[in-house]
């Protein structure tokens, strides 16, 4: 494969140490108790290593929808018709979904990027249409996709990251649409982790208790197929039973991580694809602030497995970037408190602690 076909494996960014330690040196002489604001003062110190500086900020998010189709649908999983998808893309568009009133109020720029619907061809203005395929193949009876379009998926994600550094942005966040898509996030999950379906699969978008059992046999079904020709290889996983906007995901957030854009993860999809990410390039996982802990089973123990703390616990589980979307304003205010509060010294306040 030559080194433009393999463009994922390309060295990843340093995070700059002399700038973490300077940015823990100002919050030790900020005018409060050392640790007082917390996990605030963990943000402003991870971006300011991100950013190569003491005074890390947010001023140009960037978010990207990537939506696909999921040939496991056919298996009766979700709660929603297929045709769901299209429609919320052209609700993106048009500014009418959760994320796209997110986008507005952070003045983020959004989006939209169709990397395999199923349908006819259509034009929805502010809607990307790049159809690889028509949806992912059933992953109960056979690969989802090929690894050429999973690659092709995954290029997807690195040319929004490479549009999103040309226009100065400086945090980007991947969000997901794709009925079908925690089904095929529970699958990867499962092969990922090598652990069983019932550990990792929720209700996703509301399906009941009988449902829910049929959702993780479909799984079981589909581990079992593909576990013995896939291995513990990611890409090889992706390609088996992910989803086109899955492993676009994945190669957005690699993309990140060579050119050195921090990352706001959002729930349980786009932590799955973080730890695909993960395991094709381990240090991708240091440009990765977490957005949230999701109400959707088995998010809390692919955190886990990131080491990831969640910078909101609020039951989300709406997909589409919200989650991570909704953090950006702990993020911006981490950075403000870092970069605006007066140290000991400037406010004439004495910063040594009385003996007993």
């Amino acid at each position: 494969m030559s080194e433009q076909a393999s463009w994922w494996l390309a060295s990843i960014q340093q995070p700059d140490i002399a700038a973490q330690s300077q940015a823990e040196q100002r919050q030790l002489q900020l005018t409060k108790p050392t640790g007082a604001l917390g996990d605030l003062e963990q943000i402003a110190i991870q971006l300011a290593s991100l950013q190569g500086t003491v005074h890390p900020q947010i001023l140009k998010p960037w978010i990207t929808i990537f939506a696909g189709d999921h040939g496991v649908v056919e298996e009766n999983i979700s709660a929603y018709p297929q045709a769901v998808t299209r429609q919320m893309l052209q609700n993106f568009a048009s500014g009418g979904a959760a994320i796209s009133v997110i986008a507005k109020h952070h003045q983020a720029q959004l989006q939209v990027i169709d990397c395999g619907t199923v349908g006819e061809p259509y034009q929805y203005t502010g809607v990307e249409r790049h159809c690889i395929r028509s949806g992912t193949a059933n992953f109960v009876q056979q690969v989802a996709m090929t690894e050429q379009e999973c690659i092709a998926a995954m290029q997807l994600g690195k040319e929004s990251v490479d549009l999103a550094r040309a226009k100065a942005a400086d945090i980007f966040i991947a969000g997901e649409m794709g009925i079908g898509n925690t089904c095929s996030a529970s699958a990867l999950a499962s092969l990922l982790l090598n652990e069983s379906a019932e550990q990792l699969t929720g209700v996703g978008t509301g399906i009941n208790h009988q449902q829910l059992a049929h959702k993780v046999s479909v799984i079981n079904q589909a581990v079992k197929l593909h576990a013995a020709h896939v291995a513990d290889d990611a890409l090889k996983i992706l390609a088996a039973v992910g989803g086109l906007e899955i492993a676009a995901m994945t190669g957005a957030y690699l993309r990140c991580a060579q050119i050195g854009m921090p990352i706001v993860v959002d729930g349980f999809i786009s932590s799955v694809a973080a730890l695909c990410a993960v395991r094709i390039q381990p240090q991708t996982r240091a440009w990765m602030l977490f957005g949230h802990q999701s109400a959707e089973y088995g998010h809390q123990r692919i955190l886990k497995e990131l080491d990831a703390q969640p910078i909101l616990k609020m039951n989300l589980r709406l997909g589409e970037g919200s989650g991570a979307g909704s953090a950006l304003s702990m993020i911006q205010l981490a950075c403000v408190l870092h970069n605006q509060m007066a140290t000991f010294a400037e406010a004439a306040v004495s910063g040594d602690k009385v003996a007993d």
